[in-house]
């Protein structure tokens, strides 16, 4: 029986070490129910109630987090000058972590730049640069990792006149991302020879 507790225990610990907000708030959750469950069987009920109400709350948080996952109006796309001051400070202070998912990546090629913001909060950037014939070359799709569960992205390819003020019709995901191929295909991508690619209304 006391296997169970201390197992529950470690999976609130655990989940409070995650950095990914979502995947924070399902392994709390999941913890909670448990000591719900083994502090009833004990019984020790003040653990009951602290652990009931904890559960609660990442119920209400869950939904909340996934109420607005693909919502419009929870995200904003703001362009900015590949130069922009605070684009090099978002991109240096990640860099690590960019590095880690897009070896060899550089800014320098990348003339079009997308901050995704959720409030005042920058979650993700898009960098491209033109690969002619009214293509788009996605050089940089990032996520910061609190966010990672929610494909911010999606707001900048979703939003198709991001891209066609500049007159492209088309975008190209980097051949990187094959392994987010799923992601891809429900914001509109598709296979087009070796490459995934998105068709802007021209």
């Amino acid at each position: 029986m006391s296997i169970i507790g201390w197992g529950g225990s470690a999976l609130v610990v655990v989940s409070l070490l995650q950095t990914r907000i979502l995947r924070l708030r399902v392994l709390n959750l999941i913890g909670c129910v448990i000591l719900v469950g083994f502090n009833l069987a004990i019984p020790v009920w003040p653990m009951v109630g602290m652990n009931a109400v904890l559960a609660v709350i990442n119920v209400i948080q869950l939904w909340r987090l996934l109420r607005h996952r693909h919502d419009d109006a929870e995200y904003a796309v703001l362009e900015v000058n590949s130069t922009d001051a605070y684009l090099g400070h978002v991109l240096t202070a990640h860099g690590k972590d960019i590095s880690r998912f897009n070896p060899g990546f550089t800014s320098a090629t990348s003339p079009y730049a997308f901050l995704v913001q959720r409030g005042e909060r920058t979650v993700g950037v898009v960098l491209a640069h033109d690969a002619g014939n009214g293509r788009a070359q996605i050089d940089l799709d990032y996520v910061l990792p609190e966010y990672r569960d929610f494909t911010p992205g999606e707001f900048v390819y979703r939003r198709s006149d991001v891209f066609t003020d500049h007159g492209f019709h088309q975008v190209i995901a980097p051949r990187r991302m094959r392994n987010s191929a799923s992601y891809l295909n429900k914001v509109g991508f598709h296979q087009e020879d070796q490459d995934l690619v998105l068709d802007l209304p021209r």
